[in-house]
């Protein structure tokens, strides 16, 4: 484990700072690459000890030549590539979208093969897919076919097939994790992060409306993390791409897992769901890497209530943060 070196890329997102959070508590070395601005969510899940343990690197990885150095300096042995702009970045700025989200991806690439590393992890997403009415009932399947309705998922396919062709044409694996409803503490942003912002409400007691209804594969943030950094672990060869299953359930089955840790919690949601399929299948991602981590809804939702008010006591966050 001592000779583990990890660099993560977006680590000031919130999937990033749960993964930083793991590799510190293990003891293992991280180093963080990331525009700057502002580190509220490595603190908000993170003490100031931990936090500063981290190995903090400046950069665009849109500058190819400053992701190449930032690989060099950080003597990383593995990567997690999980720097994007989310879908409501990407409607808005198609163009910044696509230099952050293909052209970044590329570089990571690119650096790894210039430093002569033979693995990349990177963060795909479930907006490969089409509406619901596309496929069969039931859990989508691993090899259900992508068409994306929206710009971001164009990007993160696109990411795919580059991924494929590192592979082909240099040998450099990877495997891409495609998550889907990724809930918990520093969820602050993106198309699905309202079902965590009620959950901030919950423990502020205000009021909140989520705005989807329908069915989704929801994914605790710790184990989203841990499975990251599981598929940097594992031994593999080609380039293969996973869907994450987490627990497949109606956003009513979280407003009552909400309800039941705070029964006078003033929370709702649209009816209309995403134009997502319900969940997925992740027979695949186990059989490639072994079992996976995954906390019953219940749980998850109420260690994140319970995270938000020791949070919201300790003047960390606002209500209005999450």
């Amino acid at each position: 484990m001592s000779e583990e070196r990890f660099l993560v890329t977006g680590a000031l997102g919130c999937l990033g700072a749960w993964v930083v959070r793991n590799l510190i508590r293990e003891g293992v070395p991280v180093s963080i690459f990331d525009l700057g601005g502002s580190n509220h969510r490595l603190r908000l899940v993170m003490t100031d000890d931990e936090v500063a343990k981290i190995n903090v690197i400046n950069g665009d990885v849109t500058n190819k030549d400053v992701v190449e150095k930032a690989f060099r300096d950080s003597a990383a042995t593995h990567i997690i590539h999980l720097a994007a702009l989310q879908v409501p970045f990407c409607r808005a700025n198609p163009s910044l979208g696509a230099s952050v989200n293909v052209t970044g991806t590329v570089n990571i690439f690119e650096a790894a093969k210039a430093v002569g590393l033979k693995k990349v992890v990177y963060a795909s997403s479930m907006a490969v897919y089409g509406a619901p009415s596309e496929y069969p009932p039931g859990l989508l399947q691993h090899d259900a076919r992508p068409n994306p309705l929206n710009h971001y998922g164009v990007y993160k396919l696109a990411n795919e097939g580059t991924a494929r062709i590192y592979w082909q044409d240099d040998k450099i694996s990877s495997i891409g994790l495609r998550p889907y409803t990724i809930y918990g503490p520093a969820r602050d942003q993106g198309m699905t992060s309202t079902p965590t912002k009620a959950m901030l409400a919950a423990a502020a007691e205000i009021p909140y409306r989520m705005t989807y209804g329908g069915y989704n594969g929801w994914q605790y943030t710790d184990d989203v993390a841990k499975i990251f950094i599981q598929a940097a672990r594992a031994s593999f060869e080609g380039a293969s791409v996973f869907n994450l299953k987490g627990v497949v359930a109606h956003v009513q089955e979280v407003l009552d897992a909400i309800l039941a840790v705070e029964p006078s919690a003033q929370v709702t949601f649209e009816p209309k769901p995403l134009a997502l399929p319900d969940g997925c299948d992740d027979s695949a991602l186990v059989a490639a890497i072994g079992a996976v981590p995954e906390t019953p809804l219940r749980e998850g939702v109420a260690q994140t209530i319970a995270h938000f008010k020791q949070a919201l006591a300790e003047g960390k966050i606002t209500a209005e943060s999450n």
